[in-house]
């Protein structure tokens, strides 16, 4: 009996030891010992963060980054069969344009004023889940790190929508459009123009010779962006546009213009950053600066119609054509962000 206690005894103290040990070896290495909460703010969006050690040098770092909706112009001119809305002699004298002959028009068709431009409102969208590894590759100095992981989030990472001011004058240029698919119709078919129902009663309010001429000769109203790159068909295998054909965006059937920018949701990130205390004497306040690329493939910009702007259409002039050809050659996302960080335990 006496020998069976001391083995007992023994036994638990060896265990005992052993946990000991393993403990203490757990805690040499820094394995989740502590946690750090951490509020980012760079070019990727404002977020925040949570990281936790898994060794001596190894970091584990999850969070959230979403991008502030910071607002920026961007003006779409109207253009009337390819013709600009302001017109010009040799002299620089404004003349008499297609616009202005059509925008007359309209104001006695529909009573509407339209502008001779859509001001378009640019808004970033931009929001991802970040899943990081940070790793400390100098024994002597935690101060530099590496950086490797991803951001996933919406492909859409931006848009424009058009101005609340523009609507009067897209709403204009939409019923345009509409009478003008009539005139034509009727030119081609001899029905009625504009057959309107009403109680089932059918009314054809007719437009004068002249009206009817200028819409015709004028054609559609809309805004042209550039010539399409190559011959464009439909599902169905239709030839619809040719390569050098103009684009012209006109509004959809909400009346208005839409435009948006897409990349990969899924964004490869590599980088490195630099840290250090944020209080002299407090090493549970730091301040870290990142620096890296996310890898989110090549983006596009679609307008509402589904045409691939970056792709499929080329020569777009103006702010616009800037922006395009800005969107067109970012192939990588640059990030640069600065993260204060409180340990929490």
């Amino acid at each position: 009996m006496r020998k069976f206690l001391v083995i007992t005894f023994l036994a638990g103290a060896l265990t005992s030891v052993g946990q000991t040990a393993e403990t203490n070896q757990k805690n040499t290495l820094g394995y989740f010992d502590h946690l750090d909460l951490s509020v980012t703010l760079g070019t990727s969006g404002i977020g925040f963060d949570v990281a936790t050690p898994i060794g001596n040098y190894v970091q584990l770092r999850a969070g959230y980054e979403f991008m502030p909706q910071i607002h920026f112009p961007v003006d779409f001119p109207i253009e009337v069969g390819g013709e600009p809305a302001e017109k010009y002699d040799a002299n620089g004298n404004r003349v008499e344009s297609r616009f202005d002959r059509l925008a007359k028009t309209l104001k006695e068709l529909t009573g509407y004023n339209v502008d001779n431009h859509v001001e378009m409102i640019g808004k970033p969208t931009m929001n991802n889940f970040k899943l990081l590894v940070d790793v400390f590759p100098f024994k002597t100095n935690k101060h530099w790190h590496f950086t490797a992981g991803f951001y996933l989030g919406p492909s859409q990472f931006a848009r424009a929508d058009n101005a609340i001011d523009a609507m009067t004058s897209l709403l204009a240029v939409g019923m345009y459009n509409h009478i003008y698919d009539r005139v034509e119709n009727a030119y081609y078919t001899g029905d009625a123009i504009l057959d309107i129902t009403i109680g089932g009663q059918k009314f054809s309010p007719e437009l004068n010779p002249m009206q009817e001429q200028t819409i015709l000769n004028n054609g559609r109203m809309g805004f042209q962006l550039g010539q399409y790159k190559e011959d464009m068909y439909s599902p169905e295998g239709l030839l619809i546009h040719k390569k050098g054909d103009a684009y012209v965006v006109e509004p959809g059937e909400d009346n208005q213009v839409h435009v948006y920018a897409k990349s990969s949701a899924f964004k490869p990130y590599l980088g490195f950053g630099y840290g250090g205390r944020l209080c002299k004497n407090r090493d549970d306040w730091k301040v870290s600066f990142d620096a890296g690329l996310l890898f989110w493939g090549a983006p596009d910009l679609y307008t509402h119609d589904g045409t691939n702007l970056t792709k499929d259409i080329e020569n777009i002039k103006g702010k616009v054509g800037d922006y395009v050809d800005f969107i067109r050659g970012l192939k990588v996302y640059p990030s640069i962000s600065v993260r204060f960080t409180k340990t929490i335990f």
